[in-house]
C-alpha cells in the first residue's frame, strides 16, 4: 500500500517474481478493462482520467474474480488494493472464502514533489508496453520504444493536476485503510521508504519476506 508513484507497482513484480508470487495489480486489471471498449471499461476511463477512485462494489466485483483466480505457489501479492475501509473489509471476506489469509501489509512512503516527479516524467510504448522515465530510465532515442521502435506517449492520469489531485484523494480515502491493518492483532505491517533507488528498497524488502516465509 501506498501513494501513487511510491513504487508499489515496481517492488511488487519484483517480489512477485523472486518469491514465485501471483502479483494481482488493481491499475492493471482496470487500465485493461477500459482498453477492451466494455461498458464497465468505459465507466473505469472516466473515474481513472479524472483521478478518481473507482467506487468500491465496482472494485470489489472486479477484484474478487481475480482473487480467486490466482494458485500461484508462493501465495498473492496484491498491488493497489484494497484503497478504502469497505474494500479492506470486503476483502477480509473474499480471503476467508477463498482460504487465503492475510499474512502482512507492507506500507511504501515518498515525498509529494517526488511523486509528481517521477509520475509525470513516465512514458509507455503503446505497442510492447515498455515503460521509460524521462529522468531515470529514458529510452536511448527520444519518445522512441527502444524494444519495438514505436512511439511513446505519456498516460492521460500522469500530468502533474491529475497525480496532485490522486494524491489528495488518497490521503483522503486510503490512509484510512492503513490505520484498519495497524488495529488488527496479529498482522504484521511492514513499513518501507520508497523514496530510495529501487535496488535498495527491494533488498530492504526482501529482508521483510525472508522473515515472513519463515514464520509461515
Amino acid at each position: 500500500m501506498g501513494p501513487p508513484g511510491a513504487g508499489k507497482g515496481t517492488q511488487a513484480k519484483r517480489l512477485a517474481e523472486r518469491f514465485d508470487m501471483d502479483h494481482l495489480s488493481s491499475g492493471d486489471i482496470f487500465r485493461a478493462e477500459k482498453d477492451s471498449g466494455s461498458q464497465l471499461g468505459r465507466k473505469l476511463g472516466e473515474y481513472m482520467s479524472a483521478g478518481q477512485l473507482v467506487p468500491d462494489e465496482t472494485v470489489v466485483e472486479v477484484m474478487a474474480g481475480a482473487i480467486t483466480r490466482c494458485t500461484a505457489a508462493g501465495g498473492l501479492l496484491l498491488d493497489g488494493f484494497p484503497r478504502t475501509v469497505p474494500q479492506a473489509s470486503a476483502l477480509d471476506e473474499q480471503l476467508d472464502k477463498a482460504g487465503k489469509p492475510l499474512d502482512a501489509v507492507v506500507v511504501m512512503t515518498a515525498e509529494d514533489d517526488l511523486i509528481v516527479k517521477r509520475i509525470t516524467g513516465r512514458r509507455t510504448c503503446g505497442k510492447c508496453g515498455k515503460i521509460y522515465h524521462l529522468t531515470f530510465m529514458p529510452p536511448r532515442k527520444d519518445n522512441v520504444c527502444d524494444a519495438c521502435g514505436s512511439e511513446l506517449t505519456q498516460r492521460a492520469d500522469d500530468t502533474e493536476q491529475v497525480v496532485r489531485e490522486r494524491l489528495e484523494t488518497y490521503y483522503k480515502q486510503t490512509e484510512p485503510v492503513i490505520a484498519y491493518y495497524r488495529d488488527r492483532d496479529g498482522l504484521k505491517v511492514i513499513d518501507v521508504d520508497g523514496g530510495g533507488e529501487a535496488d535498495d528498497v527491494l533488498a530492504e524488502m526482501v529482508v521483510e519476506f525472508d522473515k515472513l516465509r519463515a514464520n509461515c
